[in-house]
């Protein structure tokens, strides 16, 4: 069974870092997981809810800290096993023990991985859609874990 964690972002932070940048603060927190799990030897699989949010995480991962760079792709380009940390809104088509969801609900091959990460933003209608995969996961006999930034 997977093991289900959710991050949940202080206001303030959130807040801040929202204001200075055009991409959801928790883009960041999923660019700062993908390389401590990269570093780690972990492969994981960024699942999100459209291209255009596949993109835009591509893009933070590449803008992302130099000195811990991250071997990443969309999905379809790079070797044929992918890179590392894998973005894409399509199912994976590689197996990775790591999901990272930035969707807004659960995948439905989310059973597949060993270790799921989910993020709980401060944004209410954003909370909410949390709350329902928090639901989802519990129903599903799982036991999700929360974890305070």
């Amino acid at each position: 069974m997977p093991q289900v964690s959710f991050y949940l972002l202080p206001e303030q932070a959130a807040e801040a870092e929202s204001q200075l940048a055009s991409e959801p603060a928790f883009f960041h927190v999923a660019a700062k997981l993908c390389a401590d799990l990269y570093q780690a030897g972990q492969r994981v699989f960024v699942f999100c809810q459209n291209q255009a949010d596949a993109e835009l995480l591509d893009e933070v991962l590449w803008r992302f800290d130099p000195m811990r760079f991250v071997p990443h792709n969309l999905a379809g380009e790079g070797p044929a096993r992918g890179a590392p940390v894998e973005i894409s809104w399509l199912p994976p088509s590689n197996a990775r023990p790591v999901l990272i969801n930035l969707s807004a609900t659960v995948p439905p091959f989310s059973q597949r991985f060993q270790q799921i990460i989910e993020f709980v933003p401060a944004e209410e209608q954003l909370k909410v859609q949390a709350r329902e995969r928090f639901k989802f996961y519990r129903q599903s006999g799982l036991t999700p874990q929360t974890v305070q930034l």
